[in-house]
């Protein structure tokens, strides 16, 4: 789906305004567009690159629905299913979800302002004792009853004409605004996944680091039952023992550090799905093991940030929000143009009227009339509101092209931690087969008594720091991954065809406020967004 916030154009508003005034405009035309004061809103240009640095690991081809859902590429089961997890549960993004319902409402709320503004039905009954000085004087007057009974029952309407446009510059406003909070739903979403994801490969790698740290110790283990037997019978001195049982201490002192570092990211995802940490369990099936990354990521080109990266789109709505006001502020300037009535029905006990009567035509009354007010001595206030308002929108329009700046140097980044972690990775694992093999060379010269046990013990202390850094670093090849789609602003399509809050939030608002049909999604969802100028 094509989607998109926000240089800016006034148009001809400001200038159609003036010749509405000049020409009088007739009260049938009173609610013409053409007299929209405030400039029109296009999305804020902004330096975007051609294209992005690739290589054979990185395309630009544009991401496909396989990309959408980066995380698949993984192809581990136990990643997607913890990913759906977050996505049903995860507090922070629910919060996000109700603040899109809160927009809606707020739009319209907004939209009603095009309707009389202001509805009355009253109604009351007063009772009169009223003393005979007070009574009409003459023949009638003894007929009178000094005590009576009157009562009433209006409906009175009063009308701001949207002359000017600020009512539609309000909505404008709003609907900038709630698509805004799409577009961070969308962010939260973006990060949730990425937190989440990393949090994944974080326990994975922990998790190859122990056995690797394990089968180094046992190596050790087993040089040091060498190094005694050989002590033993005389073969060698009591340094080599010595040296192998330092050894071996210093690799099983690693792993409990690595132990606690595995349970505090266990804890971390529990945070993301919402869930206790002895809730995880259920999640973390599978071999366990770091999954590969995809032979080549496709990245696109720079413009598609543009509509892919939903802080960029959040960014162009804020200055959507900000251009409207400006048309707010100026409408106040001018003259207000209101139509209001009255209708309704009165009635008393005097004389031979009754109460009863008074739905009949006889007892009705109406009253209408026109207005405006024009707040011509306001001090400077209105003119310097309208500045404040467009001081305010030419910073959202520098927040934007900001953000997509940012948004730029993040995306190159993350291609050269991406490429920097493939390359290292690469010469690591090389690395680590030549140590292993230096190891095994090494213990058995020293079994033979071709070499001394110093050369053991440098060969797994390499083997040992070469290995864990093998296993560090197949992670942080994914996690690299996940940065980068996170930078690309993929992974938010995964709510289309869902709420953005959960039935139990959505049940729980229903039952204390009367939402309508607000809460179903097609009603506080957009069907279409904005698209990107490009």
């Amino acid at each position: 789906m094509a989607r998109g916030g926000p240089v800016v154009s006034t148009g001809n508003r400001d200038r159609a305004a003036r010749l509405c005034v000049r020409a009088g405009v007739p009260l049938s035309a009173l609610l013409l567009s053409a007299c929209m004061l405030g400039p029109d809103y296009h999305t804020p240009k902004s330096a975007v690159d051609a294209q992005w640095p690739t290589d054979s690991l990185l395309t630009a081809r544009e991401p496909d629905a396989a990309d959408t859902y980066w995380w698949k590429s993984l192809k581990d089961p136990a990643l997607d299913a913890i990913i759906e997890a977050a996505f049903r549960n995860n507090p922070s993004l629910q919060i996000a979800g109700v603040r899109v319902l809160g927009a809606r409402a707020q739009l319209n709320q907004a939209i009603g302002n095009l309707f009389p503004q202001q509805q009355a039905l009253s109604g009351g009954a007063t009772y009169t004792n009223a003393t005979a000085k007070s009574l009409a004087q003459g023949p009638a007057a003894s007929s009178i009853n000094p005590e009576y009974t009157s009562g009433q029952l209006l409906f009175s309407v009063s009308w701001e004409l949207d002359f000017w446009g600020k009512y539609r510059r309000e909505i404008e406003s709003q609907r900038a605004t709630y698509f805004g909070t799409v577009d961070s739903y969308d962010d939260a979403l973006v990060t949730l996944i990425a937190d989440v994801a990393t949090s994944y490969v974080n326990i994975r790698t922990s998790e190859e680091r122990l056995r690797v740290a394990t089968r180094n110790a046992d190596i050790q283990r087993e040089s040091l039952r060498v190094a005694t037997v050989q002590f033993k019978y005389g073969e060698t001195g009591e340094l080599d023992v010595r040296q192998a049982a330092t050894l071996l201490g210093q690799t099983e002192a690693q792993i409990p550090r690595l132990q606690n570092s595995l349970t505090q990211a266990r804890d971390g995802l529990a945070v993301l799905l919402g869930v206790t940490p002895s809730g995880l369990d259920a999640f973390l099936t599978g071999p366990g093991e770091i999954p590969a990354p995809p032979a080549q990521i496709a990245i696109g080109i720079p413009k598609d940030l543009l509509r892919r990266r939903p802080d960029v789109r959040a960014a162009g709505m804020s200055a959507a929000e900000q251009s409207a006001l400006i048309g707010v502020a100026k409408a106040n300037m001018y003259p207000a143009f209101s139509l209001s009535g009255v209708f309704g029905y009165s009635s008393n006990n005097i004389g031979s009227n009754s109460l009863g009567d008074i739905f009949t035509w006889q007892n009705h009354s109406a009253q209408a009339g026109a207005g405006f007010v024009w707040p011509v001595f306001n001090y400077g206030r209105l003119v310097n509101e309208v500045r404040v308002q467009d001081a305010n929108f030419e910073q959202a329009i520098l927040n934007y092209q900001n953000t997509v700046l940012n948004a730029q140097a993040e995306v190159e980044d993350e291609i050269s931690a991406y490429r920097t972690e493939q390359q290292a990775l690469g010469s690591l694992t090389q690395a680590a087969e030549a140590a292993r093999r230096s190891t095994a060379l090494s213990l058995v010269q020293y079994k033979s008594g071709e070499a001394d046990y110093t050369t053991v013990l440098s060969t797994e202390q390499a083997q040992l720091s070469v290995e864990d850094s093998v296993a560090a670093a197949r992670g942080n090849v994914v996690i690299g991954m996940i940065g980068l789609y996170r930078a690309l602003g993929g992974g938010w399509e995964i709510r289309e065809g869902h709420d953005v809050v959960s039935d139990e939030v959505r049940a729980d608002m229903a039952r204390r406020t009367d939402w309508g049909r607000m809460l179903e999604p097609a009603n506080h969802l957009p069907a279409k967004f904005p698209e990107v100028e490009q």
